[in-house]
């Protein structure tokens, strides 16, 4: 069943579709939201107990605070990153789909990954330390793909996805430029933050320096997100870091005390 703007106006008892601010559709049957790009005010909105597969017309909400979508048919959490732009959504009801699987210490993980500015997720609440570990171990969310018809060209002619010209096998200096763009606009994009155009980032000087270059620009790009979050997320960061700090000092600590026991062994 599609969410029609009749049936909009009847259930938020509103005049027009810009004064929606909150709509409850509980148990409405609906497989078709696409009524959402034309609603970018609303605030909260339940629409559980659906068969909703798609969360992409929820991409343009960007005032939306609550979303409830527990038992739908949402298939993957790749659908999550429609959500990525939505800088106010703090609760979030995803539960009882598809998505969400069996592992549920994982799929929170990877949920408050992607959308990591939740203050609740199925209706418990995240805490500082949970979405610090979100950060290190949640797996990484990427956009659906599109399908193969909407990347042909213009001209309606399939390209030789096979031809590379002899450069698929190289890794140029544009590559390693491009690699530190992507890692910092991709979580750029995870906080709700405009992407950085590409005249801001350093070129790389020599091949031989590649390795070295790669580590320096993914350096670059978090020290360059630094200067534009807010108190609250530079705090996560700085969870996350002592965590990821931790990882790695704590086995030099373990092969310190062993060299001591062992020592110690030898005098006795």
């Amino acid at each position: 069943m599609k969410l029609t703007r009749k049936l909009v106006l009847a259930k938020a008892k509103a005049t027009d579709l810009d004064s929606v601010k909150k709509l409850n559709c509980w148990g409405c049957n609906l497989t078709d939201i696409s009524i959402f790009t034309q609603i970018p005010h609303i605030e909260v909105l339940t629409l559980s107990v659906n068969s909703i597969s798609s969360l992409s017309s929820l991409s343009g909400c960007v005032c939306l605070n609550e979303l409830y979508l527990r038992r739908n048919l949402i298939p993957t959490l790749s659908e999550l990153s429609h959500l990525r732009l939505l800088t106010r959504l703090r609760v979030l009801w995803l539960a009882e789909n598809p998505c969400c699987g069996t592992d549920t210490g994982q799929y929170r993980l990877t949920t408050l990954r992607c959308l990591p500015r939740l203050h609740k997720l199925d209706n418990q609440v995240v805490t500082e330390e949970e979405l610090a570990l979100a950060l290190e171990e949640g797996e990484e969310i990427t956009t659906p793909p599109v399908s193969v018809k909407d990347q042909l060209p213009t001209n309606d002619q399939p390209e030789n996805l096979n031809s590379t010209n002899g450069l698929a096998d190289a890794e140029s200096e544009n590559d390693l430029l491009n690699y530190s763009m992507e890692e910092t606009n991709k979580i750029r994009e995870q906080l709700g933050m405009k992407p950085i155009p590409r005249d801001k980032f350093p070129s790389l000087t020599s091949p031989a320096q590649q390795p070295a270059a790669k580590k320096s620009h993914t350096l670059e790009a978090v020290l360059l997100l630094l200067n534009d979050l807010e108190e609250e997320e530079l705090h996560i960061v700085h969870m996350a870091t002592q965590n990821r700090v931790l990882t790695h000092t704590q086995p030099e600590l373990t092969h310190t005390e062993n060299c001591v026991e062992t020592d110690r062994g030898e005098v006795s």
